[in-house]
């Protein structure tokens, strides 16, 4: 392997920042949260438990009553006696059998239910997180929560648990049994219980280790399979297949080593704790040997057969609960990653007292019922509009607004300007100037670290975000789209737009013969992240999903940056009448979205350095009037 899939390696694993932390086994306090998602179904757990104390004692009774008929009846050669017991011994195994099965069938319905719980809280918790949240988690991490790490937990809850149960109940009852049959040949296996208590002690925090390096080793492992299958554009494009490859392939080397070092520790324990099964039996036979051959013990043969029956129950619960604990190590570690999801505390919280943005009302524009454009038809199906009005904007104040990422260099200082309604601002500034980051905060993405922003006089941290949001369209150059129809993400703007209007909002950007143009119009699928779009098509979907909102305030972050010049001027065009009367903040490098602008903010650094008309700056030969002098050298249409 070359250095450099090694290096990048070390980086990935710094990247994800988990860490091992020594911790118990088996915590009470994971235990006690993961049984706190069965108070829903505190029927079906009831009746698990008491199904699981049923089974604990059922096995040792048949064993029990084996013996028992064979160390009467038979033994007095009584056939009518052998008879009755063997049909009560068929009858025993049949009760056992039928709780055996509920048995399982509860604990599965019980399993699956809490964890769907589970699962639900962390999704819940994952759309509450800001958005620096999702900047430092990869997503491979999100995704390993939610599959493999709940998977385990799931597991835990339905057969370690309960499995676990039942083969300590077992125990338990052929101790009991044993004892009260012989309770000298009893303790000779007391005696050798320190020898396993000893053993289970050691291995337990061996396979601890073991365990939890398999779980945070397999979440890097999914996190560089999901990154890698995001950018595979960029990976092929840069012909990195095989320093990609390389990574993973040193990923997966270290996960076979954490599996094999796992094996390795199950390997030694399992048969150590079988070997120790096999040492109880020769103790027994010498033991109880002796006392049948001495006649002054007079322990009949009967009873030696019966006690070995028990005996067989109880070592043989032995193996199976050193799995289980395997298991429930594995379960630890998937709970531990759980609840510290769920316990990640965002980085801001709105605050209990805060208040919906007020909503001014308009007349929403009514539309003549029209048939809704799927294909061709799209292109000739008219849509008219019998009522109007000029929407209301909102007011925007940032006032000594300061706001960094990080602690290493801000990305906004001190930055003051006041926006009235109805007024366009454009943004420039080169790149890393702070354009992206004024939209951040004006949509409450972020917090800023001083000052405040405010809208309609309300600083954005006493509003909640969902009133704030349903108030903006937002039309970004990463133009994401959700599996489904066209229909369906135009209607992501506004859930209960009819189809009328969402014909009608595409006629008013003037692309309704684009969407025609697609093999099914509207009802075109667009795939996943909207793959069966070109990037413009993807774009101008957006630009209806932002606008069937009637937002009164519109932001476009370089809105048109993957539509070609001639769509551009046709969407301008629809713009500039439904611009009217909303506050619009539009960060574009293009001239001609910034030329009609009512207000230029240009950025440097984190500082707003002018403010004004194109016109006004161009006059004052500063920032501006240097990007606009690049613009013009330059001779493209992505200067500013």
């Amino acid at each position: 392997m070359t250095k450099k899939p090694q290096a990048a390696l070390a980086h990935v694993h710094r990247e994800q920042g988990e860490e091992d932390i020594e911790q118990r086994p088996l915590e009470w306090r994971l235990i006690g949260r993961l049984f706190a998602y069965t108070r829903p179904y505190a029927a079906t757990r009831n009746w698990l438990f008491f199904l699981v104390l049923l089974r604990s004692a059922q096995l040792p009774l048949l064993v029990w009553a084996m013996g028992a008929v064979i160390n009467g009846p038979i033994t007095r050669q009584d056939a009518a006696g052998t008879l009755w017991g063997a049909a009560g011994f068929l009858a025993l195994g049949a009760l056992t059998q039928f709780c055996f099965h509920f048995r399982q069938r509860l604990a599965l319905e019980l399993g699956e239910s809490v964890i769907q719980d589970v699962r639900r809280d962390i999704f819940a918790k994952l759309m509450q997180m800001p958005m620096s949240f999702f900047n430092r988690t990869k997503l491979g991490s999100i995704i390993s929560r939610v599959t493999s790490d709940a998977e385990i937990v799931r597991v835990g809850v339905s057969d370690v648990c309960f499995i676990s149960a039942v083969q300590a109940g077992q125990m338990i009852v052929a101790g009991a049994l044993m004892c009260w049959t012989d309770w000298a040949l009893f303790l000779v296996v007391l005696a050798m219980a320190p020898g396993v208590a000893a053993l289970n002690r050691h291995f337990r925090r061996i396979l601890s280790q073991a365990y939890r390096k398999v779980q945070e080793n397999w979440s890097r492992v999914t996190a560089t399979l999901a990154e890698s299958v995001n950018g595979i554009r960029v990976t092929q494009g840069f012909v990195r297949q095989d320093v990609n490859a390389g990574i993973f392939a040193e990923l997966m080397v270290d996960q076979s080593k954490v599996n094999l070092g796992v094996a390795r520790a199950s390997g030694v324990f399992l048969p150590m704790l079988e070997l120790n099964s096999q040492i109880f039996t020769a103790a027994l036979l010498l033991a109880g040997g002796w006392r049948v051959l001495h006649p002054e013990v007079q322990m009949p043969v009967g009873n030696l057969i019966q006690f070995f029956f028990l005996a067989n129950i109880f070592f043989s619960s032995i193996q199976p609960l050193g799995t289980m604990y395997n298991q429930a190590l594995t379960a630890m570690a998937g709970a531990e990653r759980l609840f510290r999801m769920l316990d990640a505390e965002p980085d801001w919280k709105e605050p209990a007292t805060a208040m919906d943005l007020p909503v001014v009302v308009t007349a929403v524009s009514a539309v003549s019922p029209a048939a809704l454009a799927a294909g061709t038809a799209a292109t000739t199906t008219a849509a008219t509009t019998t009522a109007a009005s000029t929407p209301v904007g909102a007011r925007v104040e940032f006032r000594d607004v300061s706001f960094g990422y990080g602690t290493d260099r801000p990305a906004l200082r001190d930055i003051s300007f006041t926006v009235e309604p109805g007024q366009t601002i454009a943004l420039v500034g080169h790149t890393g100037s702070g354009k992206s980051s004024v939209v951040n905060l004006l949509t409450k993405f972020y917090l800023p670290d001083a000052g405040a922003v405010l809208v309609d006089g309300h600083d954005t941290r006493a509003l909640t975000g969902d009133s704030l949001h349903r108030q903006m369209g937002i039309v970004s150059q990463h133009n994401f789209l959700f599996t489904g129809t066209i229909t369906e993400n135009i209607r992501v703007g506004r859930p209960g737009a009819t189809d009328e209007e969402i014909v009608a909002v595409v006629q008013k950007l003037d692309f309704l013969d684009i969407i025609g143009s697609l093999p099914s119009g509207f009802a075109t699928q667009v795939g996943e992240r909207g793959a069966s779009l070109s990037l413009g098509q993807r774009q101008l979907v957006c630009f209806a999903r932002a606008m069937i909102a009637e937002p009164r305030i519109l932001i476009l972050d370089e809105a048109t940056s993957s539509v070609d010049t001639l769509t551009e001027a046709r969407i301008q065009k629809a713009l500039t009448a439904l611009l009217r009367g909303r506050t619009s903040f539009v960060v574009a490098h293009r001239l001609s979205t910034i030329r009609h602008a009512d207000v230029v903010l240009v950025l440097e650094r984190g500082r707003l350095v002018e403010c004004g008309t194109h016109t006004e700056l161009v006059a004052r030969q500063g920032v501006y009037a240097g990007l606009h002098r690049e613009f013009i050298s330059d001779g493209s249409m992505a200067s500013l």
